[in-house]
């Protein structure tokens, strides 16, 4: 039990009154000899164990009937169901493409979904052999996983990969009950018999016709999380300001026509076969380019491989640092130390450094590490 003491006050027997409540007795003419005065005596067994006993019962009843303890003893549950969401900020994107699958999903309940799995740990769980943040077993990742960051390699605890893994195995299972329901097999909400199917599987929720009740308990706890992420299915939500819905940047060059994707590859020039660490943009020689987001230009110069490139820190959101890259530019419109807001001009599409023709090679950097910048500037992926 926590130090702090709950203090009532207690109120004290008044001494200057007689015990029995009687006044003093005059002499009576009837009476042949006169009563002598009784003493006043002190507060009796009754006011010193009793009274003081139920006052404090009374005090503490009244307390918790005003509202209880204060915050401090609030029960967990109730503060993290009412605590901010604190999503990694480079899940945002993933989250969003892999709701985007379908229509009947939003971030917000693959989110809760991932809360109510793992509490976003990705330790293994050796004994149902649930592996990463989305607790997929080795069977269901066979089934589901994909190397969706082109890292060269699926797994259930790459985050990316498991996240896209959560959403391919919900939109399936809503397309299902979406099927039911239109065939009239089963009713409820969709969301709800999606979650249900996963629990306990499709053929569960189509005998019972509805959600079946041993998968009430599990829609229960992801619903009751889902308002926690209710901020990712909006625009901008994660500390955003970028451009189009489902996204954090603006496009820094427009149209957007991908013509290299992140991902291990072979090197047009040199040929060797390593990490694509960006997202190449077709662009023709000299059209805008453009910052992605508010920052500060941290690098603006020649270099051998990127030719002309520009560097922008967005600062931290979240907690974890973000930049933004744009390489073999035509000319530099920035320079070091200037702040800009996105959508602001910082440079032409040019095919400096190692380059086959006129492109944009667009970086996205987190906390130092290279990652797929399509989630976070293409609607959809």
């Amino acid at each position: 039990m926590n130090e702090e003491r709950l203090t009532v006050a207690e109120t004290a027997d008044g001494t200057d009154e007689q015990a029995t409540g009687l006044p003093d007795r005059q002499e009576q003419p009837e009476e042949p000899e006169q009563r002598p005065k009784r003493k006043r005596r002190g507060p009796g067994p009754f006011t010193l164990l009793v009274l003081p006993g139920l006052v404090t019962v009374t005090g503490v009843a009244t307390f918790l009937a005003l509202g209880g303890l204060p915050a401090p003893w609030q029960d967990d549950s109730e503060a993290k169901g009412k605590a901010a969401a604190d999503v990694d900020p480079s899940y945002i994107p993933w989250l969003r493409k892999a709701a985007s699958a379908c229509t009947v999903l939003e971030p917000s309940v693959l989110a809760a979904q991932i809360d109510q799995l793992s509490g976003w740990s990705d330790d293994t769980d050796d004994l149902s052999g649930q592996k990463g943040i989305a607790a997929f077993t080795d069977g269901e990742w066979r089934t589901w996983g994909k190397d969706d960051d082109g890292s060269g390699t699926s797994s259930p605890r790459d985050p990316a990969d498991a996240i896209m893994a959560l959403g391919r195995r919900d939109c399936s299972l809503a397309g299902k009950v979406t099927e039911l329901r239109t065939a009239g097999r089963v009713n409820g909400d969709l969301v709800d018999l999606t979650l249900a199917a996963y629990a306990t599987g499709p053929d569960a929720v189509t005998e019972a016709g509805r959600v079946p009740a041993e998968a009430r308990t599990y829609l229960d706890e992801v619903k009751a999380l889902v308002p926690r992420y209710e901020a990712l299915d909006r625009e901008g939500a994660g500390g955003g300001s970028g451009g189009a819905a489902g996204t954090l940047l603006t496009a820094p060059v427009s149209p957007l026509t991908i013509t290299s994707p992140y991902g291990s590859r072979e090197h047009p020039l040199t040929g060797v076969t390593k990490l694509h660490t960006g997202v190449d943009f077709a662009a023709p020689q000299g059209a805008q380019v453009v910052a992605a987001r508010k920052g500060r230009v941290v690098f603006a110069a020649a270099t051998s491989a990127y030719g002309n490139r520009i560097v922008i820190d967005h600062g931290t959101i979240q907690g974890k640092r973000v930049e933004t890259t744009y390489s073999h530019l035509s000319a530099l419109e920035a320079a070091v130390g200037q702040s800009v807001e996105a959508g602001t001009p910082i440079g032409r599409v040019g095919s400096t450094g190692l380059s086959t023709g006129p492109h944009l090679h667009f970086e996205v950097i987190l906390d130092g590490y290279y990652t797929d910048p399509r989630p976070w500037v293409v609607a959809g992926g």
